[in-house]
């Protein structure tokens, strides 16, 4: 009876160690500072598994055989991004977006990205000359009124 009191006491010991270490482990991985274009350039050493925001360049974006290349900028300084991972890019990716990459700053000077985050517009507002704010209300569109 003792024999079988020893063996589940060390079993569920082996289980909490492997569950602490899964949860420490992927707690590092994630743990990511982000860093601006400006802070990045001055450092000038290549980063392992980092965060950079920016805003993407005016005709800088292009497509190559499942790669999709930018350049990240911020005031004067910028740096070329090679998007190599497999996630659909959000709608709001274009030039003058702001985003956030998170990959890899290489020695080179590139930024290999392996997820990419645009910013969503906080206010949508009708564009100017649109019909927008000259629509009826809901409840005047249902008495008929003009």
């Amino acid at each position: 009876m003792q024999g079988k009191k020893w063996k589940f006491i060390v079993g569920i010991g082996i289980i909490l160690a492997v569950v602490a270490w899964e949860g420490i482990s992927g707690f590092q991985e994630n743990k990511t500072y982000y860093v601006t274009v400006n802070e990045l350039t001055q450092a000038q050493a290549a980063r392992r598994h980092i965060r950079v925001g920016g805003v993407v360049e005016q005709g800088t974006i292009e497509h190559h055989a499942g790669k999709i290349s930018f350049r990240l900028a911020q005031d004067a300084k910028s740096i070329p991004v090679t998007y190599v991972g497999t996630d659909t890019l959000p709608d709001t990716f274009k030039d003058g977006a702001q985003a956030i990459v998170d990959g890899d700053y290489m020695a080179n000077g590139d930024f290999r990205a392996e997820k990419i985050q645009a910013k969503c517009a906080s206010k949508y507002q009708a564009a100017p000359g649109s019909q927008g704010a000259s629509m009826k209300s809901p409840v005047a569109a249902l008495n008929g009124a003009e």
